[in-house]
């Protein structure tokens, strides 16, 4: 004899929140990316420090940072023969606000019936 489990198939899943943003999520996946990322975010600092910093060619820092710059990430600013470049931490807010919203979330997910 088989029995059947009667299930309300009315009763939907909430929504997933807002998918993250992936473009900077890859942005942030490379090492040398998240590195500079880290440096600016405790000072202003030219290319030449950065590469000082990281120990990377001047000429592969700049192209990070202009992916970086691309993305809305860091901002610069010429002084003199020097540009000098700072973090946008209300990127890092918005990034960091989809992350809090994820965890609330699946702190009261469920588990959907079979």
């Amino acid at each position: 004899m088989t029995t059947h489990v009667s299930v309300n198939i009315s009763r939907r899943p909430p929504a997933p929140p807002t998918p993250l943003d992936d473009r900077l999520l890859r942005l942030f996946s490379d090492p040398l990316r998240a590195r500079l990322v880290s440096l600016l975010a405790v000072e202003q600092l030219c290319t030449c420090h950065l590469a000082e910093a990281t120990g990377a060619l001047p000429s592969a820092v700049s192209n990070q940072l202009r992916h970086l710059r691309e993305a809305g990430v860091v901002e610069r600013e010429a002084a003199g023969r020097f540009t000098y470049y700072r973090l946008r931490p209300e990127v890092l807010d918005g990034l960091g606000a989809q992350f809090v919203t994820l965890a609330s979330v699946a702190r009261s997910a469920g588990k959907r019936p079979c």
